[in-house]
């Protein structure tokens, strides 16, 4: 079986979970698992565990966002989208750029944000969008999140676009709902694209029905990134051939265990990322993470293979 990680643009009207579960039928194989939710309504890039790959979700579920989203003025949603039911009557009193533009520049930098509704979010582990459906009071909890940049692209009322870099965790749905608040004439989220997880680029990513082509004819490594190309923009640490000790989250490995480091050229630092270190045998086996120890040359594994 391929390990690794797929992208895939995925079409509006399917759950992320949806599109997990075509791709086990198309490829036979169980171990498949994504790293981060799309709405329904949602376009873009959806990144995909195959086997042990799926044990990096803890790293890459985390990585900061890139998306495009058209937000339509004049009325806000149960749901904060275009799915929802209205929840007062429609305005068409929207400000004018000059204020649009002041509002936008409010949201950067972090916050804290009340998740929707209606969304995955769970509440003594049932999700709120279960408790919303019936009529329930849903108990919403504010999170921490970072809007490293937005951008106005444009704006012919009632819709405007926006483009923004977010940590993991940002509802852009939300963000929607409180810019209506803010300009007093309500909003809700019309459209919405992720460009962008950490260094995945939508750019990259293949079709579903691509996907499904190419495992239905067992030729996986058309379209999955194997593992040793995961994070390939971070430092790479290479083991020595005979290392004494032994591999264990949270014990660190001195300087004397690893061969070198290899650091990439080519790769800006992204917004919010921390400091990774992949390791990788000497055969060229990609067998964890690390995080550099606090003394010199030592590293930390955290995740393992």
């Amino acid at each position: 079986m391929v390990e690794g990680i797929i992208l895939v643009n995925k079409p509006a009207g399917l759950t992320s979970h949806d599109v997990v579960k075509r791709l086990r039928q198309a490829s036979g194989w169980k171990k498949i698992g994504h790293f981060g939710t799309l709405d329904p309504l949602a376009t873009g890039l959806l990144l995909l565990g195959i086997g042990r790959a799926t044990r990096l979700f803890p790293v890459l579920s985390r990585l900061p966002k890139v998306y495009r989203a058209t937000i339509r003025l004049g009325m806000a949603t149960d749901t904060y989208d275009a799915e929802g039911n209205a929840l007062s009557p429609p305005s068409s009193e929207f400000p004018s750029k000059e204020e649009l533009l002041r509002l936008v520049e409010e949201f950067e930098g972090e916050k804290e944000q009340l998740p929707p509704p209606y969304s995955a979010k769970k509440y003594r582990g049932r999700p709120l969008y279960r408790l919303a459906r019936r009529g329930q009071p849903v108990p919403l909890k504010p999170i921490k999140v970072i809007i490293y940049r937005l951008d106005l692209l444009d704006y012919t009322p009632p819709d405007l676009i926006i483009e923004l870099v977010c940590s993991s965790g940002t509802y852009v749905r939300s963000l929607a709902h409180e810019l209506g608040q803010k300009a007093g004439c309500g909003a809700h989220l019309f459209r919405l694209t992720r460009l962008s997880i950490g260094p995945f680029s939508l750019n990259n990513a293949f079709s579903l029905e691509e996907v499904e082509v190419y495992l239905k004819e067992k030729q996986p490594e058309k379209v999955v990134f194997p593992l040793e190309k995961v994070l390939e923009d971070t430092p790479k640490a290479v083991l020595k051939a005979r290392v004494s000790w032994p591999l264990r989250k949270g014990r660190p490995l001195p300087a004397a265990a690893i061969q070198a480091v290899i650091f990439s050229e080519t790769a800006p630092p992204s917004p919010g990322e921390e400091k990774i270190i992949r390791l990788f045998s000497q055969e060229g086996n990609f067998v964890g993470l690390a995080r550099p120890g606090e003394e010199p040359g030592t590293v930390v594994p955290f995740l393992l293979l």
